[in-house]
């Protein structure tokens, strides 16, 4: 099974798999401070658990940016591409403690030290039984792969992106925040991260492949 991540907007509902079974939910308004994540990861040859937790995520300021821009203008900035939330993004990080990483805040505009992205592999609505269906609806599970050798370190924060290039190499971070953050600067040709998060130092083996699932319930 993958991992699933799941949020709710404007009643937020997130959840999220990794691994073998990833899971967090959470009722709140947009703006929500927190939602649970349970991550679970495998060994792909000897299918030994390699690490299992529950954890709480961010729900960033910028994720009001990028909802904002799409409902204006969904073409913008890049005109017939797709401009919501495209990547997934990974990285070794996270400030603190190894065990014990700080809090995330809600202000995290990039990650701290990111080592991957990589985009969606597959996307798919699902019903209010969470069964996958043809046609839309309210809910949308985002799914990406990190293959054995994608991703590979001692990682402790990953967020959801709206990637300003479509390739995965080119990085246009928000040189800002968490402190001061600036909402004045000029977003408009940089990545908008959505949603953040930090956990205890997991690390990923060149052996292990990890399937993450966002779900977004809107």
């Amino acid at each position: 099974m993958s991992p699933i991540y799941q949020d709710r907007m404007p009643t937020t509902r997130q959840g999220f798999k990794m691994g073998l079974t990833l899971e967090h939910q959470e009722e709140k308004a947009l703006g929500a401070k927190k939602g649970l994540i349970i991550f679970e990861m495998r060994d792909t040859k000897s299918d030994e658990k390699l690490a299992h937790w529950e954890k709480e995520n961010i729900i960033t300021l910028d994720a009001g940016i990028l909802l904002a821009r799409l409902s204006k203008d969904s073409q913008f900035p890049n005109q017939g591409l797709n401009n919501g939330m495209t990547m997934l993004t990974i990285g070794t990080g996270a400030t603190g403690n190894l065990l014990s990483p700080d809090a995330p805040q809600r202000t995290q505009r990039k990650l701290n030290n990111e080592i991957s992205r990589k985009a969606f592999s597959s996307t798919q609505f699902r019903n209010a039984d969470g069964v996958a269906v043809a046609y839309p609806t309210n809910i949308l599970d985002l799914t990406t792969t990190f293959g054995e050798a994608e991703a590979v370190g001692p990682l402790n924060e990953m967020g959801i992106i709206s990637a300003y290039s479509s390739n995965p190499e080119v990085r246009n971070p928000i040189n800002n925040g968490p402190n001061n953050y600036d909402p004045t600067i000029d977003v408009s040709q940089k990545d908008l991260m959505a949603n953040y998060l930090t956990f205890s130092v997991v690390t990923k083996p060149s052996t292990a492949v990890v399937t993450i699932t966002w779900r977004l319930t809107f």
